[in-house]
């Protein structure tokens, strides 16, 4: 389970969650509008700095408080931030923003990304890799926060 909410919270790295597999009406997906995807660009990568640097309440500002996805909601991801934290001794993470579009009225977001992480004993593994992994943000006020596809 770490492994599949990990890019969710990234964004950011944060960010990972996966559609539910309910059965709904065809989405419709238009550009974005101009300059949203450098401003998501941003927040994706001090997300990820925030995440290396072992800051849960960084990476958390990033995340709404009614965030959910896949069933996996913001504690959810704290707790998971936690876990990764006090397993790895350092961490890295490369996230690349792929694409940004509208749909429905939200921003959906994809990234590729990699997360390594350091062992005692074992020295540095893979932790997670994804691609083209979408997540839904929102503007709250001025700031960008995860929604997540809220099922």
């Amino acid at each position: 389970m770490i492994v599949r909410i990990l890019p969710a919270a990234l964004l950011v790295l944060l960010l990972w969650a996966r559609a539910s597999g309910i059965a709904s009406a065809p989405r419709v997906a238009t550009p974005a509008p101009p300059g949203t995807a450098e401003e998501l660009g941003a927040v994706v990568e001090h997300a990820r700095l925030r995440f290396v640097a072992k800051d849960a309440a960084g990476v958390l500002a990033h995340v709404a408080d009614n965030y959910r996805s896949g069933g996996v909601t913001k504690p959810d991801v704290r707790q998971q931030l936690l876990t990764l934290y006090s397993l790895y001794e350092e961490l890295r993470a490369r996230v690349r923003l792929d694409h940004v579009e509208i749909v429905d009225g939200d921003v959906w977001f994809y990234t590729t990304g990699e997360v390594t992480g350091r062992l005692p004993l074992m020295g540095w593994v893979t932790v997670l890799s994804w691609q083209r992994e979408p997540e839904v943000a929102r503007r709250q006020g001025d700031v960008w926060r995860l929604v997540g596809f809220q099922d």
